[in-house]
């Protein structure tokens, strides 16, 4: 391959690297990358030809992209919404605009200042791929437009070098011989080709090298908690029930049509093995009036962070009931923070957290990024005993102060609501024999979720229910209904039974994937269930009124593609977890874990040396005072193994060994023979009044005498001076012969 064309390549590559970290950003649709690619070909089929743009040419084009790339930027802008898809409307018009100067350098006659426009160009469009989105499929594009950059790099500068590098003027000392010349040109292009095929390899090691320096540097530079180019969507955006403080029956049967990716969990802890059971609360509702729920206070306590982004909530009795939950949110547009029942503690970068008198929590939206953090909730639940005991009729009475609000909002009913709830509350309880608060809402809860006790219900996402009171009309007509219609139904039947009840909105634990460690929440995993005040232990519990049909986890499926798609989300949570979500605490935990495991070397270091001293004084002792020691196995055979080693080393190594040890003085005596014979035959010409200028150069000096032996010895004098070849003992002779004549001659 010419290197002209090897040059193109390279610096192809290296544009069509920047373009592909773009695409998987979803900078740039699958439309527009095709165009681009099929110009990418064609610049390449015209490169050379007279169809090329002049560089007037060029700027003409450019100027007239410039109106467009505002129609572009105005036309984004006036169809976005709030400040943040403003900002995203302005860099994807930038997108565009690149794409455009790109083509258009392509598409021209190309000078040095073209071809470094381009690169510019691509740098360009990966700094906007890192921040429009992050993912592994960046990385790997990173990767290939760095090594693509280096090969480009290294060869525009050779190119640029050749070009400016006079002709060798070791060319005149080359004789007009055809053979001579055919047999060094192909000495030159397979030198040439072998140089060619070297580069990839100086690009991979100049890769490596840069990637170890980048990587301690990236570990240790601070980085920004957010990126203002991310894309807004993601996961995000309107009906997602949990995540409204006003809710209406049926929405959520629209939210879990959807398998979208919302959030990743990662359970830690002494509670983790019911993990499985959690649910992420989203927020609590304590409000009906008969077709929505909502809260009735927007009162919220804020917190500040302590040292490490550390967020105190509250306090738990016992470690051993804390579960460390951390979350890996897709952008929402929300401020809900998800977490498992009674937050004591979180972790995270944010200014500010707040918590209502439902204890949900809420921070700043994130519309256009992605966050993570670290909540850590006391999980601990009464035994059924304990909350058994409490076995007053009218648990409202005894409520305690520890509320932070009245009692009376968990037992609001709707001003029209239908007497025929209570009713049947009154039949169920009566009929399962309930005797204190938690077996009345185990009741009606099985009621419910299980049919017991004349119940006759079933979980569907058709939203069925209709008319002025929906609640009514599921229990008594329709009984069938989503999540949401039996939380309902069971928060309103314990409410008339003057037991205090609220709904809760968020998310069921997930799909578990064993290859991540990690719960995979999707939108089908949203969900609502009831949560029941016990005075005595002034605690929430959780109860879940929906069919087991109702709340299954979704599945990633079976087979390879369900195995390969566990991985991939394994392999996304790393990356989140590790470089797109690694923040200064994440850099105090490595620097502790690197202390901590220098310390450990170095304490196990000391110890080998104190045990290697006192074996070693032990042995000396033993040799001084006459007495064989017999010296622990691996010590004694230590310096017998190092010597072979060595003696092995040395015989492998023999022909380099002899090879260096004679080249100083073969090589030393190849010079001086060189400059001997040369030298000779110039006394003996100087002595004849044949004297070279100093502008001369052996081979015009030779020519200019005429004699053959003169041109003779020139020759062998170039071979061996400039050609680093040696001369056969026959030509060696020869020379000798031809300069003992031209001494002996006067």
């Amino acid at each position: 391959m010419a290197f002209e064309t090897y040059f193109r390549a390279c610096s192809y590559a290296m544009i069509a690297c920047g373009v592909l970290a773009l695409a998987l950003a979803g900078g740039v649709g699958v439309w527009l990358t095709a165009a681009f690619a099929a110009v990418l070909a064609a610049s390449w089929r015209l490169a050379g030809t007279r169809w090329q743009l002049s560089e007037r040419a060029g700027l003409v084009v450019v100027l007239l992209a410039l109106p467009a790339f505002y129609l572009d930027w105005s036309f984004q802008k006036g169809g976005a919404g709030d400040g943040g898809a403003q900002v995203y409307a302005g860099v994807s018009a930038l997108v565009h605009f690149t794409l455009v100067l790109s083509s258009i350098k392509l598409l021209q006659i190309k000078s040095d200042r073209d071809w470094l426009f381009l690169y510019l160009i691509s740098f360009f469009e990966v700094l906007l791929a890192a921040g429009l989105g992050a993912s592994p499929s960046f990385l790997l594009a990173l990767c290939a437009y760095l090594f693509a950059a280096l090969l480009a790099i290294v060869c525009f500068e050779l190119r640029k070098a050749s070009r400016l590098a006079p002709a060798a003027e070791s060319r005149l000392l080359v004789a007009n011989d055809p053979k001579f010349l055919w047999r060094r040109g192909g000495q030159r292009s397979g030198k040439g080709a072998r140089a060619l095929r070297r580069l990839p390899a100086a690009a991979l090691l100049l890769f490596v090298l840069i990637s170890g320096l980048a990587l301690p540097i990236f570990f240790i530079t601070p980085r920004a908690a957010e990126s203002v180019l991310a894309m807004p969507g993601g996961a995000s955006s309107s009906g997602f029930v949990g995540f409204s403080d006003r809710v209406t029956l049926g929405d959520l049967g629209r939210l879990n049509e959807s398998n979208q990716l919302v959030m990743r969990v990662r359970v830690e802890g002494q509670g983790a093995a019911r993990s499985q059971s959690l649910r992420w609360r989203g927020v609590a509702l304590d409000r009906f009036d008969g077709r929505h729920w909502f809260q009735s206070s927007d009162s919220r306590a804020a917190y500040t962070a302590y040292e490490g982004d550390l967020f105190r909530l509250g306090t738990t009795e016992d470690l051993s009931r804390v579960t460390k939950q951390t979350f890996f949110v897709e952008p929402i547009d929300t401020p809900v923070l998800f977490a498992a029942p009674r937050a004591v503690a979180l972790q995270g970068a944010f200014p500010y957290v707040r918590r209502d008198r439902d204890d949900a929590l809420s921070a700043r939206p994130h519309p256009q990024e992605r966050i993570t953090y670290t909540v850590y909730s006391d999980t601990f639940e009464p035994s059924p005993e304990r909350l058994r005991a409490d076995r007053a009729r009218d648990p409202a009475a005894r409520a305690t102060a520890n509320l932070r609000r009245p009692v009376e909002d968990y037992l609001q009913l709707p001003a029209d609501f239908d007497t025929r709830v209570g009713s049947l509350a009154w039949t169920v309880v009566r009929q399962a024999g309930a005797r204190n608060t938690y077996d009345a809402a185990r009741a009606v809860e099985a009621h419910l979720n299980r049919n017991a006790y004349g119940g006759s219900y079933r979980y569907s996402l058709l939203m069925s229910a209709s008319g002025p009171d929906p609640l009514a009309d599921f229990l008594f007509n329709v009984r069938a209904g989503h999540c949401e219609y039996f939380a309902t139904a069971m928060a309103v039947m314990l409410r008339t039974l003057r037991i205090p009840a609220r709904v809760v909105n968020g998310f069921q634990a997930g799909e578990y994937n064993s290859a991540a460690d990690a719960y995979i929440v999707r939108q089908a995993d949203a969900h609502s269930w009831v949560e029941v005040y016990f005075p005595e232990t002034d605690s929430w519990v959780t109860f879940d009124p929906t069919p087991a049909d109702g709340r299954a986890a979704g599945t990633s499926g079976s087979g390879l593609t369900g195995s390969l798609r566990r991985y991939a989300d394994a392999l996304e949570l790393f990356w989140l977890q590790y470089v797109v979500a690694y923040d200064r605490q994440g850099q105090r935990t490595l620097a502790r874990t690197i202390q901590e495991r220098v310390s450990s070397y170095g304490l196990a270091a000391s110890q080998a040396a104190r045990g290697l001293r006192a074996r070693l004084s032990s042995w000396w002792g033993g040799v001084r005072g006459g007495v064989l020691v017999v010296l622990p196995s691996p010590l004694a055979l230590m310096p017998g193994a190092l010597l072979l080693g060595a003696l092995g080393f040395l015989w492998l190594r023999r022909k380099e060994l002899l090879k260096f040890l004679r080249g100083g003085k073969d090589g030393r005596a190849a010079d001086a023979a060189v400059v001997e014979f040369y030298e000779r035959m110039t006394e003996a010409l100087a002595e004849r009044g044949l004297r070279r200028r100093a502008d001369e150069t052996p081979l015009e000096f030779a020519g200019a005498i005429g004699m053959p032996e003169v041109l003779k010895i020139t020759r062998a004098y170039n071979r061996v001076r400039f050609g680093a070849q040696h001369l056969t003992d026959a030509e060696a002779a020869e020379v000798e012969r031809s300069l003992q004549g031209m001494e002996e001659k006067p």
